[in-house]
């Protein structure tokens, strides 16, 4: 990051202002999620940052939505507030299940259908 010791130490403790060009550095150095780092500040929840920092949940999540953008274009002004909550609540559901082993109901569903063999 080109910081002495004692400013990164201070960065990294979270003292002084949000600069997030130095945010951007650190996720850059560290391989990790800028935008989980910014967004864990919002979220008031420093664990999001290091729980997403491998999977670059917030990066993806920003570049879907820059990929929705470009296609919807002015469309986007049609969407309600439900509509919104009702696509991230199934999004966000279906990413629970993926989360915690999701594959069961799917294992189970196959296993319930394979022909039986015949001995």
């Amino acid at each position: 990051m080109r910081l002495p010791r004692r400013s990164y130490e201070h960065f990294e403790a979270g003292g002084g202002r949000m600069n997030v060009a130095r945010v951007m550095a650190f996720a850059d150095a560290t391989q990790s999620d800028a935008y989980a780092i910014l967004a864990a500040v919002f979220l008031g929840a420093p664990d999001f940052a290091r729980r997403s920092a491998d999977n670059k949940l917030a990066m993806i999540l920003l570049m879907a939505l820059q990929d929705f953008h470009a296609a919807i274009g002015e469309d986007l002004t049609r969407l309600s507030p439900q509509a919104l909550i009702s696509a991230f609540e199934a999004m966000f559901a279906r990413l629970t299940v993926e989360a915690q082993g999701g594959n069961a109901d799917a294992e189970a569903w196959i296993a319930a259908r394979q022909p039986r063999r015949a001995l």
